[in-house]
């Protein structure tokens, strides 16, 4: 996914009330603009963190930079959880996932569930249905490995359930972590953060929910993604051990 124009760099002053962000130009200009991301964004937040910012020239948006990317731990980190299902998209059609590109057909958006949309639905006349939630990820605390989710998501837990519903119903269900950043060569489920999620995501595997993460390269020009990464389930594991 190339970015329409190229992103302006900024250093960022804070983070707030999860909608907005105030930065500084490099000519010592202030401003504020909307942040695409409502979650914790742990580990993202830090004054004087070097950022990149899209701008847009609708009359109709408040703000007109909007948060892309942020340095952090000497690599770029998208936060846009705008992005992340086009970049799924962009992924499956690359053949970087499983043999999902094989598949007739796909559309996002489809009501599925419990008054859910799926991020993507894959179909074919001689293999059926293929149910594709899609989770954006950014955090990382130890060098190397990304972790989901950094912070409790009963949301995303119910997905889980959800794509264990549609494995049960004879389709088949996934769900893709896309990583927005190329300094880690594995994910882990953060059962320290929300142990729910955790287990959720423990039952979804033994229900036959398949899981891959997807790391991408992240530029102030581009984002895309370039291959999986493992997933680590000790966390998990240590999880039921304790329980």
């Amino acid at each position: 996914m190339i970015f329409d124009r190229p992103l302006v760099p900024a250093t960022l002053v804070q983070r707030y009330k999860r909608f907005l962000f105030d930065a500084l130009l490099a000519d010592g200009t202030a401003l504020t603009g909307s942040c695409p991301n409502t979650g914790s964004m742990r580990g993202l937040t830090t004054p004087g963190s070097r950022i990149w910012m899209s701008e847009h020239d609708s009359p109709t948006r408040k703000y007109r930079q909007m948060l892309e990317i942020v340095e952090a731990d000497n690599t770029l980190v998208g936060i846009n959880t705008g992005l992340p299902n086009r970049l799924a998209e962009e992924a499956i059609r690359l053949g970087l996932v499983s043999d999902l590109h094989s598949y007739e057909s796909l559309s996002r958006e489809q009501k599925y569930g419990r008054n859910s949309r799926i991020d993507i639905l894959l179909s074919d006349p001689i293999r059926g249905l293929a149910y594709v939630e899609v989770k954006n990820v950014h955090f990382s605390r130890t060098r190397g490995v990304t972790e989901f989710p950094d912070s409790p998501t009963a949301r995303g837990a119910k997905h889980l359930e959800e794509l264990g519903d549609m494995v049960d119903a004879g389709h088949r269900g996934v769900m893709i972590y896309l990583v927005q950043r190329s300094d880690c060569d594995s994910l882990s489920i953060c059962g320290e953060y929300d142990p729910v999620y955790a287990r959720a995501f423990e039952r979804a595997k033994a229900r036959g929910v398949e899981a891959y993460a997807v790391k991408c390269l992240v530029s102030p020009t581009e984002i895309a993604p370039i291959g999986l990464i493992s997933i680590d389930e000790a966390d998990v594991g240590a999880l039921r051990n304790s329980a």
